[in-house]
């Protein structure tokens, strides 16, 4: 079992900077692809960004790419999302999740998912 708990969020401008963090417990953390997805209300959630377990391979959605970054610190057990020049359409709950199957963009392939936190962006 992996625990996530993702923290960060608020409120914040266009324009503006925010980073999300998600520390994760139990499992060896550095075995676990790692994702941010989000869900605005009324839509599906969507994939935003993953890393993988191992090196510093990542993967973004088009419409983040160029303004969000995922990282990890494996020391420490945790992913963050840092979201650079955000805009209103970014405003969502956000999630992280872990999957020990696959390096993937697909939400059903993670197996852990968080709480989520809120992100709003005012115009």
């Amino acid at each position: 079992q992996v625990q996530l708990v993702e923290s960060g969020g608020g409120l914040v401008q266009a324009g503006g900077s925010l980073r999300l963090s998600c520390a994760a417990s139990g499992r060896t953390f550095s075995g676990y692809n790692m994702g941010w997805f989000r869900q605005a209300p009324g839509k599906e959630r969507e994939f935003v960004a993953t890393i993988r377990w191992i090196g510093t391979s990542t993967y973004y959605a088009d419409s983040v790419k160029g303004r969000f970054t995922i990282s990890r610190d494996n020391a420490k057990n945790t992913v963050y999302l840092q979201m650079n020049s955000v805009k209103p359409e970014d405003t969502a709950v956000y999630y992280c999740a872990a999957s020990s199957r696959a390096w993937s963009i697909t939400l059903d392939d993670y197996d852990y998912w968080g709480q989520g936190t809120q992100v709003t962006v005012s115009s």
